[in-house]
């Protein structure tokens, strides 16, 4: 059974659609082939998640996500750190709503643990058209 929470840290934030998001979440990894056993999204201030960055990636900059995955086997388990302002300004500057950009972001995420990445340009465009494939599953 996939547990999939979400908390706020130092900041005030309610996660807009919880349930809805844990579901299309679970389809994601289902449609790779995987299953999520437990993914906690810890949604934080700027200044935490660069706090984070630095401590863990040894980067001085600011990110809109970082993601600890802790998972084995086909099981997908982690954490998944996202600053809010962070995406309210990428929205804007994408043009797209919060929310948008926050289950952009989300299933970003995901995605990582489902082993794509983006490092390189090409990787970076196979990231997106991934990114576009799974919001067009939110219904």
């Amino acid at each position: 059974m996939a547990n999939i929470h979400f908390f706020s840290e130092g900041i005030s934030f309610k996660f807009p659609h919880p349930i809805k998001t844990a579901k299309w979440l679970k389809k994601v990894a289902s449609k790779e082939g995987r299953n999520i056993e437990s993914l906690t999204y810890i949604l934080c201030s700027d200044d935490f998640l660069k706090s984070l960055n630095k401590q863990f990636l040894n980067h001085s900059t600011y990110t809109d996500i970082l993601s600890f995955d802790t998972s084995e086997g086909d099981r997908i388990e982690g954490e998944i750190y996202i600053s809010i302002p962070r995406v309210r300004e990428n929205a804007k500057k994408f043009g797209q709503s919060f929310d948008q950009e926050l289950r952009r972001v989300v299933v970003h995420g995901l995605l990582h643990f489902l082993g794509h990445q983006d490092k390189t340009i090409q990787q970076k465009t196979q990231m997106r058209i991934k990114e576009e494939a799974c919001l067009s599953l939110w219904k």
